[in-house]
């Protein structure tokens, strides 16, 4: 069988699954629906928006379903309905239960951004970052009730450059995981793709992420902190206090200094010198409150009464 004569339903919510949706319908792929998550407030208005996936469904015109969950019987049997032969999830957002995973005769296939079973859960993108690992990717596998559990059937390899954020990963992973999907659904029609079971001792679990989770203990080693905020750019950002109001590190790097953690050592063209646990860091892109991101330099020139040797940061709260 080829991988045109499939009838897919996709399942998938932010951009990261919508550079997925966009490779599935630039291969010409027959998909009979689309699952996203519902529309959302958002914003300072708070009105409902749509999802990427949405939008891009939408642009292509095809069908669009959005339950809260698909636990309902009856949302279940309107998936029945599609006669799916394949589904295929992206960062859906929402648990499938087994009676969903049944459904298709080839199964459910999900994209995920890490090599499993490294990082499972919400966040994996930003947690290989934080926590320093050299290399990332992303995993295709079969899917099973168990969270990012099921048998891996291929993978694609990336490193994690000392420069690499958060968001520029994301960017990058967008890229290689598509075609990867592509060649798998391409290995399952056809029945030449079979999966690896995970080994579950080797799991790690990649938390969802919070603002709590950003903020900076100034008594931890400079080279961690400088992992923190890479992995937290664009969002959720570190943040530090100054003057008791928060402060948004954009971007640091890790350089030669010692004082007590949070004193500020030095204010500089290159950024700000700040002493933490072990070694200091260079502050080079920060943002105060009401204010837009801006180069040190360029905020020092405009606030230099707020930057002086001998200061102290507070933490991040």
């Amino acid at each position: 069988m080829k991988p045109t004569d499939l009838r897919i339903v996709f399942a998938g919510t932010p951009d990261f699954a919508a550079a997925h949706l966009q490779a599935l319908i630039d291969a010409g792929l027959n998909i009979v629906a689309v699952y996203t998550q519902p529309d959302r407030p958002a914003g300072r208005g708070q009105k409902l928006a749509m999802s990427p996936v949405k939008q891009l469904a939408q642009t292509h015109e095809l069908p669009v379903l959005q339950p809260e969950r698909l636990r309902e019987p009856a949302d279940q049997q309107a998936l029945a309905d599609l006669r799916p032969e394949l589904l295929v999830v992206v960062a859906y957002g929402l648990i499938l239960p087994q009676a969903v995973l049944d459904i298709p005769r080839l199964g459910c296939i999900n994209s995920h951004a890490s090599l499993l079973p490294r990082w499972r859960g919400a966040a994996p993108i930003q947690r290989a970052i934080e926590a320093g690992d050299s290399e990332t990717g992303v995993t295709v596998m079969q899917m099973e009730a168990g969270l990012d559990t099921g048998p891996m059937l291929l993978k694609v390899t990336t490193p994690i450059s000392a420069t690499d954020t958060g968001g520029s990963l994301h960017d990058r992973l967008a890229e290689l995981g598509p075609p990867a999907v592509l060649k798998a659904i391409e290995g399952l029609a056809a029945g030449t793709l079979h999966g690896e079971i995970q080994d579950d001792a080797l799991a790690t679990y990649a938390h969802k992420l919070n603002k709590q989770v950003s903020a900076i203990d100034w008594q931890r080693p400079a080279s961690e902190l400088d992992c923190l905020i890479r992995a937290f750019n664009p969002w959720p950002l570190a943040h530090a206090q100054l003057d008791g109001k928060p402060l948004k590190v954009w971007a640091a790097e890790v350089a030669a200094g010692q004082g007590e953690p949070g004193q500020v050592l030095a204010c500089e063209k290159q950024g700000l010198l700040v002493a933490c646990g072990e070694g200091a860091l260079r502050l080079t892109r920060l943002q105060l409150p009401g204010g837009k991101p801006l180069a040190f330099a360029d905020l020092f020139n405009s606030r230099r009464d707020q930057f002086a040797p001998g200061l102290m940061l507070g933490n991040g709260q």
